[in-house]
Parts: C-alpha cells; structure tokens; sequence
C-alpha cells in the first residue's frame, strides 16, 4: 500500500504550523511504503503525487475543533472551484481524479490549535499536546 501524508500550512504562523509538524515526524519515522509532502497549501501540482497514492492523508490545523483531532474520510469535491492555486483537499482529490483517473483512499487529519494570529515560529503547549494525539491516532490508524 502506497501512503501519501500531506501536510499543509504556514509554520511561520504559529499553530498553523500543525500539519507541516505532522507530515514532518511521520517522515521522521520512517514508515515502509509511506511518503510525505510538507507544504504552504494544497495546489493543483498535489494532483499527480495524489494519483500515484493508494490512500491520501491530509493534515491540516483546525480553529474551534472541539476535541484535540479528528481523523474523517474524505470524498472529492466535484463542482468546487479548481481554479484556484490554493485548494480544498476535496478539490485538489477531485482534480487527481479528472485528470488521472484516480480515486484513491482519503482522509483528513484537522489538529486542533489555537495559536493563529501572530508571526511566530513553534506551537502553543495546546498544539503540541494534540499533535501528539493526534500521531498516537495515527499509529493506531495506520
């Protein structure tokens, strides 16, 4: 099984930063068969790497979540806007799938934070614990 974790967000903006630090302790890791992406948002250029997946992983930080992560399948988003640079996971899956043909197994990993708003490098203490939450999730999904 091919695992593609892509992790997304801007790790200069504090908690924000969650699924770029997600992606990069799964790399870390060493998974067999899985491979990661770290990068600012999720572009149409994501199609292909996603096309060549058996199952997508994609992690990103939440506001407001009321629990530390949720980890939820994921379905393409036809009918959303794919013209943009910046997608929704459900688009850029939808993209995968009109050009490629490939509808591979997806999910969404949302890490909870609440540390947005400044220029600032690290997590908050609350980020850090849920993603260590949510990497024990992960263990336990994988």
């Amino acid at each position: 099984m091919a695992l593609l974790v892509i992790g997304y967000g801007n790790a200069g903006r504090g908690d924000d930063g969650l699924g770029p630090a997600f992606a990069a302790r799964i790399a870390a890791a060493g998974y067999a068969g899985c491979r990661t992406e770290i990068d600012y948002q999720l572009a149409p250029e994501h199609a292909l790497q996603i096309a060549e997946a058996d199952v997508v992983l994609f992690a990103d930080a939440e506001l407001g979540l009321d629990r530390p992560f949720r980890l939820e399948r994921l379905r393409a988003e036809r009918g959303s806007d794919i013209a943009s640079h910046a997608l929704a996971p459900g688009a850029v899956l939808a993209l995968a799938e009109l050009l490629y043909g490939a509808t591979p197994d997806a999910w969404v990993v949302g890490i909870a934070g609440e540390d947005f708003g400044a220029i600032a490098e690290g997590l908050s203490e609350t980020a850090t614990r849920n993603l260590e939450l949510a990497l024990a999730g992960f263990r336990n999904w994988h």
